[in-house]
């Protein structure tokens, strides 16, 4: 099967051809490489890329454990770019920032070892901004992230290399990280589906400050809405050194079905979510498009309204979100030499996180719990939520990140994706699904979540959605 016919294959279907040795794991690894090399240079997805003859290496053993009657799982074969804040066993974990040690991460991180696990082989990193801040990929050690569909772009972030690395065809499935839209502001950027799990359902590693850290969390990312369920299911699993994990299990990825009637169900159209959050001209009117084909499936759609303040989320999400970064990365302040190296946006983070007191602390809780509960009086009328996934559509990616949003200035680095917020502070399954594109040909997507621990139910719907919405069949102009 030619290069471009094989690697444009839905990751269920490479896995179904691996298993039945229709396909080899070398064919799949050299045909990867080869859209690497041919494509990489241009869009700087993927770095610290292992050696070609290591990986096809390992690609012969993986068929000679097919050969055998030997299947690991899954992802048998399938080629793996981890996203460069997480660990894969002798491999260096930059975060994008020129800080961390360069020496390789002797363990992998929880999820990596899951995808291992199931047959995958690390074939390098995919990029990140420094420490994953901002929504915007580019970093001082590897450079910036292009678009997929408009090379001059952003490709979002922080999980912008997994996202471009996926609608070009350089990796079938690919994992991501969520606190302020990382797995669903690239995915909407590249036209890629991108899942923020449940709080959770994809345990954080043991090693983690495990119970403070609750913004951010692993999640999958692929090119179809099965595979993305697929790969969920590798990932998700309750582990006992993780306390905040979900006990709630999930089938196994090839007993996955998310097929299944939507006819009937209630989703609630929050637009904006709050009538004065700014948005690019057209983002709305792509969201209100995208209605059509929920009315079409037999859903009930209605406008319906977050009742908890906008200044409430907001400060809220400062709070814990400074919180977070400010006690991870507050260290480096202590030398010199090292916080000149600090991008300033991570510089910012720990210098208000160091003005934050119990009193303002106990009051974002509070008000992360009224986020929350606005939600859960949403859940008794509606069965499902959807919103646009980021404000604007893909900026200039020369920008650090956009500096107002319809003319609205941007008082912070991420002002621009406050939109994201509410879902990830109430811990909903929040699945980035394609919306379509723009006047000027650039991507964006639709947020759709459920109720706590209902991503299955979340994902049968996007997959309906998907099915019949046809925007997955809109490939990036480089691959003809």
């Amino acid at each position: 099967m030619p290069t471009d016919d094989l690697l444009a294959l839905s990751a269920t279907a490479l896995s179904r051809r691996l298993a039945e040795r229709s396909l080899s794991c070398r064919e799949l690894m050299q045909a990867t490489l080869t859209r690497i090399e041919a494509l990489n240079p241009r869009f700087n997805a993927i770095v610290s890329l292992r050696d070609p003859g290591a990986l096809l290496a390992e690609a012969d053993q993986r068929d000679a454990e097919l050969a055998r009657g030997e299947r690991r799982g899954w992802m048998h074969g399938f080629p793996l770019a981890v996203k460069d804040l997480s660990h894969a066993a002798g491999l260096p974990t930059s975060k994008g920032s020129p800080l961390p040690p360069r020496t390789p991460a002797r363990t992998d991180s929880l999820h990596v070892a899951r995808m291992r696990a199931a047959g995958a082989i690390v074939i390098g990193k995919t990029n990140t901004p420094e420490f994953g801040l901002g929504s915007h990929t580019y970093n001082t050690v590897f450079g910036t992230t292009r678009n997929a569909y408009a090379p001059e772009r952003s490709a979002g972030g922080s999980s912008g290399g997994a996202a471009v690395a996926l609608a070009l065809g350089m990796l079938p499935v690919a994992d991501g990280s969520d606190m302020m839209g990382s797995l669903r502001n690239p995915a909407a950027f590249n036209n890629v589906i991108g899942m923020r799990p449940s709080r959770g359902r994809v345990p954080g590693d043991p090693d983690e400050e495990l119970f403070f850290q609750q913004l951010g969390c692993e999640g999958p990312m692929a090119r179809t809405v099965e595979d993305t369920a697929r790969l969920l299911s590798v990932q998700a699993g309750f582990d006992g050194r993780v306390p905040l994990s979900s006990p709630h299990a999930l089938p196994a990825p090839d007993d996955l079905r998310i097929e299944g009637e939507v006819r009937g169900l209630r989703i609630g159209w929050l637009g904006s979510i709050w009538s004065d959050l700014p948005l690019e001209p057209g983002v709305l009117a792509l969201g209100e498009q995208a209605l059509a084909t929920f009315l079409a499936l037999g859903c009930e759609v209605e406008p319906c309204t977050l009742d908890v303040p906008r200044a409430h989320n907001w400060s809220a999400w400062l709070r814990l979100r400074q919180l977070l970064v400010g006690g991870k990365l507050g260290a480096y302040m202590n030398t010199p030499a090292l916080v000149e190296q600090l991008k300033p946006e991570a510089r910012w983070e720990i210098e208000q996180s160091r003005h934050l007191d119990a009193a303002s602390l106990f009051q974002a809780s509070v008000w992360r719990s009224n986020v929350y509960r606005a939600f859960l009086s949403l859940f008794e009328r509606f069965d499902f939520v959807l919103a646009p996934t980021a404000q604007v559509f893909p900026f200039d990616a020369e920008l650090h990140w956009p500096a107002q949003v319809a003319g609205v200035p941007s008082d912070t680095y991420h002002r621009w994706m406050e939109i994201v917020t509410p879902f990830t502070l109430a811990g909903l399954p929040t699945l980035n699904v394609r919306a379509g594109f723009g006047e000027a040909g650039l991507p964006m997507g639709l947020q759709l979540a459920g109720p706590i621990h209902a991503d299955l139910e979340v994902l049968r719907l996007g997959h309906a959605y998907d099915e019949a919405c046809g925007w997955g069949a809109r490939k990036p102009p480089v691959l003809g």
